[in-house]
């Protein structure tokens, strides 16, 4: 299944805009002057010859399913939303006519949502976190320095749990943990059964490890503002039964900020209540706890590099346990995973490097406690390791990993796609045919006015310096670009090209240019666009 759809993504979709040579923007106006210009180069009744009557036929069709597309509001609302996608999913046909292009929106992120329920049912959702702490604080305070500084794993902890769905409506989630540390080891195991209710959810849960464990959890959305969670647990212990009680109260405050009010009793009673402030931007969140066996106040601020997938980070807590501060980073490394790293600076806990890996909803959590003081040798080594440690692994691992993904990529879409680029090939060669009638009718044109001649155009991918093109990665595009120019004028949008008629992709995932080389006014002239840039010749003056 998921095969599948991976396979679906990798498929070339058809830019109906570009092969009417027409911006996203164009109007009903524009769809229809470029439709009929089109349409009458390769009309099948302009072609006597059978093979070429028969390409016109492919060429025309593809002209009119691109005209119906952009011309009907609705067809274009979906296909501007999804791309070509849309218009194959399931369940349009439910669509009234009336529908407006905001309400069609909408209606596929409904049948999306739909399909990916169906998925999940068919799938688990495995979450887990491995957690190893590291002591190397005889780093920085040797126990004797004719020794070389020991470093050890002073505890690890593993927790990881799946969700399987049995209905729209109900989970069953199994969880369990196993922690270590100075040779002594603990461990759990929870199930639990989960029903989503009108307005909320409930939840049955049994476990064993530390003694018998029941447990009962719900949550409610109150009003659109409000919401309730809480539950309880018994704990069955040789000592006896020990209860537990958990509510948390959450309120909207505003557009962008959320307040909750926590309250836990039992073996370690707290009150806590925390206030989130998020915007585009930044984020700052702050809390307050009381309870036992300690009360703090905690204040952090995140501030978000959205254009280099980066995030900076600022924490302090004080309270009856000591001070501590936090600052670190996190890079987005790709679609599913990053890397955080973060300084931890207090008393009595001395100083702490993390490191955190987080992929798809699997976390490693790497904490070295490097001293137990705060000693400027440490703080200064825990905030330039981890940059030297990224730019290291960046260029000897990341980036090799990312080309060699890339070039994966390339190679799978080229063998997913490989029957229909050689129809491309074919088609564009065959359209470049069709359109010489035409082309011949320009060029008389173009020279009795003395306009834009374009003596030769070439589209596809170059070697090293930009200038001279791959023999076996690029073609002639010279009468396809030459039937683009109307009244002295050649308009190209920012798109890719390779839809453009006459045109194909010589090399997918790869950057390509556009050379033309042109008379205008007898000025000769060449030009060189990237692949999604626009273009209008004559260039003007000035």
């Amino acid at each position: 299944m998921a095969s599948d759809h991976d396979e679906s993504d990798a498929e070339l979709d058809e830019n109906y805009y570009t092969f009417l040579n027409l911006p996203r923007n164009a109007t009903a106006e524009q769809i229809n002057t470029a439709y009929r210009k089109q349409s009458r180069m390769f009309h099948p009744d302009k072609h006597l010859d059978p093979d070429s009557k028969k390409m016109a036929e492919i060429m025309f069709n593809r002209t009119k399913r691109a005209y119906e597309v952009l011309s009907d509001p609705q067809q274009r609302a979906i296909y501007d939303s999804v791309g070509g996608k849309g218009l194959r999913t399931e369940g349009w046909e439910i669509l009234h006519r009336t529908k407006t292009p905001d309400e069609i929106r909408e209606e596929y992120e409904r049948l999306a949502q739909a399909a990916a329920e169906r998925r999940l049912q068919q799938r688990t959702n495995p979450r887990g976190n491995i957690t190893i702490n590291v002591n190397a604080t005889e780093i920085f305070a040797p126990y004797d320095d004719s020794e070389m500084p020991r470093v050890e794993i002073g505890s690890m902890s593993i927790a990881q749990s799946i969700e399987a769905p049995i209905t729209r409506k109900d989970m069953i989630i199994m969880s369990g943990n196993l922690y270590s540390s100075n040779g002594n080891g603990s461990g759990g195991f929870v199930i639990a059964g989960r029903r989503l209710l009108n307005k909320g959810w409930i939840e049955l849960c049994a476990g064993a490890g530390n003694g018998f464990l029941l447990g009962f959890k719900g949550g409610r959305t109150l009003s659109q503002k409000l919401t309730l969670n809480g539950g309880t647990n018994l704990n069955f212990r040789d000592q006896g039964v020990i209860p537990a009680l958990f509510s948390t109260l959450a309120v909207q405050l505003d557009k962008h900020t959320m307040g909750s009010l926590t309250l836990n009793a039992g073996p370690q009673s707290s009150m806590s209540t925390q206030i989130d402030h998020s915007k585009e931007t930044y984020s700052l969140s702050s809390s307050l706890v009381i309870g036992t066996p300690h009360i703090y106040f905690g204040l952090s601020y995140t501030r978000k590099m959205m254009e280099n997938e980066l995030k900076l980070k600022l924490a302090a807590k004080v309270g009856t346990f000591g001070f501590m501060g936090e600052y670190g980073v996190e890079k987005k490394v790709s679609k599913y995973s990053s890397v955080t790293a973060t300084v931890s600076i207090g008393v009595p806990s001395g100083v702490i490097l993390k490191f955190k890996i987080l992929r798809s909803n699997q976390s490693y959590v790497f904490p070295i406690h490097l001293s137990d003081e705060i000693v400027p040798a440490a703080v200064f080594y825990a905030s330039v390791t981890p940059v030297i440690a990224w730019f290291f692994i960046k260029r000897t691992v990341m980036d090799p990993m990312e080309a060699e993904r890339k070039n994966i990529e390339v190679e799978r879409t080229k063998r997913q796609n490989e029957q229909r680029l050689s129809a491309k090939r074919h088609e564009a060669s065959a359209a470049v045919h069709l359109m010489q009638a035409t082309y011949n009718r320009i060029m008389t044109e173009e020279l009795a006015r003395n306009g834009l001649i374009v003596t030769r155009a070439v589209y596809g991918c170059t070697l090293e310096g930009g200038r001279q093109f791959k023999p076996d990665q690029s073609l002639d595009v010279t009468v396809a670009i030459q039937c683009m120019v109307k009244n002295g004028t050649l308009q190209l949008h920012d798109s890719p090209k390779s839809d453009l008629p006459g045109f194909y992709d010589p090399g997918i995932g790869e950057d390509k240019i556009l050379r033309i080389e042109y008379t205008c006014k007898n000025q000769s002239e060449v030009i060189h666009i990237k692949d999604n840039e626009a273009l209008r010749l004559p260039l003007l003056s000035g």
